[in-house]
């Protein structure tokens, strides 16, 4: 589960994120973090959509290496 330094890190920096859900990249949200809380993260799209995701979920920079 992603903590809530790395959330605030994120928010703050206003750097774009990757979610990864699952093992295949097509399935990976890209967005801005706009708020939390213990269970959800809301997520700015490219496109203005917001998103809610589970926290449970990959969260790391855009530009992050990959594996």
């Amino acid at each position: 589960m992603v903590t809530a330094d790395l959330l605030q890190q994120f928010r703050l920096s206003g750097a774009r994120i990757r979610v990864r859900r699952d093992a295949d990249p097509a399935n990976d949200v890209l967005g801005i973090v706009v708020a939390w809380d213990e269970e959800m993260v809301l997520l700015r799209k490219a496109n203005r959509k917001l998103v809610k995701l589970s926290r449970e979920y990959s969260f790391e920079a855009e530009n992050a290496e990959k594996e």
